[in-house]
């Protein structure tokens, strides 16, 4: 149980702190929420003449605002609480067990009015932006290349296919200087929107049967590719023109 001396310490820490507070808000105007507008607290009156890049960099500095505020009015809620409990004299007990709150906790934590154990806040979250998925090197969860096979269309395709139109990097910038533009962007040899040749030219039913050839100009560059190289597959594994490639008569 905390002494007299103890409480009234903590009741003049409390004050200073609301009062700290109150100040803040009077003198930023809530951060400027009070302001009608966003353009107000910079000083325009419209956003016709204004860059897009000038008007998300107000919207980014308000949005930021609102946030402080909050955060701020949350504390301040917390130091009102425990001014009450003060008033009620169960400052310094769990609100929930009816506990004593440890000495250490009310010295680092003067608006607390649970134990640790009955915190409100127990979990916490390691839930990051999406945006840092993007950043993460090399371009994070959009990199399946060392993990389970993927063939589908993914982020990673997208990226390749829009920075083949270029980027600011130029051959001199890589370890390994590029011999064409056109090699600049990672994996640049992959092909686009396919992952095998033959997907250009075989179709199937939506069950995987009826596989079906479409003559192309891409079928025959590929039928010459195996013929000269006396395959059946591109895999090599295949004597040409096997019958039973796969299974043996059992004698």
């Amino acid at each position: 149980m905390l002494s007299s001396q103890q409480l009234e310490t903590f009741r003049s820490q409390l004050l200073k702190m609301k009062d700290e507070i109150e100040q803040r808000f009077e003198m930023n105007g809530h951060y400027g929420l009070e302001e009608g507008h966003a353009h107000e607290s910079v000083g325009e009156l419209s956003s016709y003449d204004n860059h897009p890049a000038d008007e998300a960099t107000e919207l980014y500095e308000r949005e930021k605002d609102i946030a402080l505020n909050e955060h701020t009015e949350e504390e301040l809620t917390d130091i009102d609480r425990a001014l009450q409990a003060v008033d009620n004299g169960t400052y310094g007990k769990c609100e929930v067990c009816g506990m004593d709150i440890p000495l250490d906790r009310l010295d680092a934590i003067p608006t607390a009015t649970t134990c640790k154990e009955h915190a409100p806040e127990q979990v916490v979250s390691h839930n990051r932006p999406i945006e840092e998925g993007v950043l993460m090197p090399p371009f994070g969860k959009f990199n399946y290349d060392d993990q389970d096979e993927n063939v589908a269309f993914d982020a990673e395709d997208a990226y390749q296919i829009v920075n083949s139109f270029g980027s600011s990097e130029t051959p001199s910038d890589l370890t390994y200087p590029k011999d064409h533009y056109n090699d600049m962007y990672m994996e640049s040899e992959e092909p686009d929107g396919y992952v095998e040749d033959y997907e250009n030219f075989v179709g199937t039913d939506i069950e995987g049967k009826e596989i079906t050839v479409y003559p192309s100009n891409q079928h025959e560059k590929y039928e010459d590719m195996l013929d000269e190289e006396g395959l059946m597959t591109i895999f090599g594994d295949l004597p040409g023109y096997e019958k039973d490639p796969y299974t043996e008569d059992e004698v």
